[in-house]
């Protein structure tokens, strides 16, 4: 019986997730005619010049993003579970979880009114950072961090719950004997409750940057939106989407999605690793 549940997820996972990783990889190392180009692909892919500058933003929002996600996120989890009043902890969580509803175009239309200073609810702050339109808003030197703050935005509520979720299972004995030992509620949160997330946390790092690395709607919309202020090579995925669709060269956008796969399994490693997400108690 057991087999017969994971068998409908186990079709899907091969035909949408192995057999597509399989066709790229197949892609990559062939040309146009459909023989073996060993690494010509990857080398047409380095020598662009848009590829460097496209590794940097996607690094750069990453770097911020995953920051701010991992540090915030669980701040603000330990924060809404220490709230002991049930009704303002059920509210709370709704309200974080609420934005993460809205689906990602959508997001991003919205914020494209919040980020215009001429009709934005927050245009006193945009002008208190000097910024008088919704072009110098979007230049490209500010666009990671926006896109962090989107991304937190609508990604940052269901973690928070998920946290929430992982500090029930903590023993109430565990922290009624760090009270009675003395133990703060920052001792409590740094000296036990982080310690027994770390797996979760580990667990949201991946998660995270798997999503990351597919920077594509947000960037693909404000280019729309900007008329190409923001261009539409901005990202790697964006970068690959342009070699298939408007080069009619799928080798070399297959090549740029190994890339971001290689990057994605490394980095996950690291957090696999040092959060011992696979390690038994």
């Amino acid at each position: 019986m057991s087999y017969a549940f994971v068998a409908g997820y186990a079709l899907l996972a091969v035909a949408f997730g192995l057999l597509p990783v399989l066709y790229s990889v197949y892609l990559a190392f062939t040309s146009g005619s459909g023989g073996f180009a060993g690494a010509a692909n990857f080398t047409k892919v380095f020598d662009d010049f848009r590829f460097l500058p496209a590794v940097g933003h996607v690094a750069s929002y990453l770097v911020i993003w995953l920051a701010g996600l991992v540090v915030l996120v669980t701040v603000l989890a330990i924060a809404v579970h220490a709230v002991r009043v049930r009704w303002l902890s059920r509210a709370l969580r709704l309200v974080f979880y609420l934005p993460g509803a809205v689906a990602g175009a959508s997001s991003v239309l919205l914020w494209l009114f919040v980020l215009d200073p001429t009709a934005s609810p927050a245009a006193g702050l945009l002008r208190l950072f000097g910024f008088t339109s919704f072009n110098q808003v979007i230049a490209p030197a500010n666009l990671p961090p926006i896109f962090a703050v989107i991304a937190f935005w609508t990604g940052a509520g269901g973690w928070i719950v998920i946290m929430y979720g992982a500090l029930n299972n903590i023993s109430p004995e565990v922290i009624e004997a760090a009270r009675i030992d003395g133990a703060g509620p920052v001792q409590i949160a740094w000296r036990i409750q982080l310690p027994l997330l770390r797996k979760w946390i580990s667990y949201m790092g991946i998660m995270s940057l798997a999503a990351g690395t597919q920077l594509f709607v947000e960037p693909q919309l404000l280019s729309q939106a900007s008329n190409a202020i923001v261009p539409n090579d901005y990202s790697l995925n964006q970068l690959a989407y342009l070699y298939a669709f408007q080069q009619n060269d799928f080798n070399a956008a297959a090549a740029i999605s190994l890339l971001l796969l290689v990057i994605a399994l490394a980095l996950s490693a690291v957090f696999v690793t040092r959060g011992g997400l696979f390690s038994r108690d």
